[in-house]
């Protein structure tokens, strides 16, 4: 699971296919890690449905629940010099 967590923090929201084809684990195992991850409270999923050429796929979109990324370093739009 920690796995999953570091992925989710380094790279954002995801869904769960790109997880498991990221960390090397097997779909049925991400997804049971999700739901225990998201039982503690520790992520936030959703149940998504998409439509690739036509075709109907079901998947589970999550992320790392209340993280705020650091900001970028460098100058910002709208800062005064």
């Amino acid at each position: 699971m920690q796995e999953i967590m570091q992925y989710l923090k380094a790279n954002g929201q995801r869904f769960d296919s790109e997880i498991a084809a990221a960390t090397g684990l097997s779909l049925a195992k991400v997804r049971r890690s999700i739901s225990d991850l998201s039982a503690r409270g520790e992520i936030s999923k959703c149940s998504v449905t998409r439509f690739n050429n036509g075709e109907k796929v079901e998947a589970v979109l999550c992320r790392v629940a209340g993280y705020i990324p650091p900001k970028s370093p460098g100058r910002k739009p709208g800062a005064s010099s």
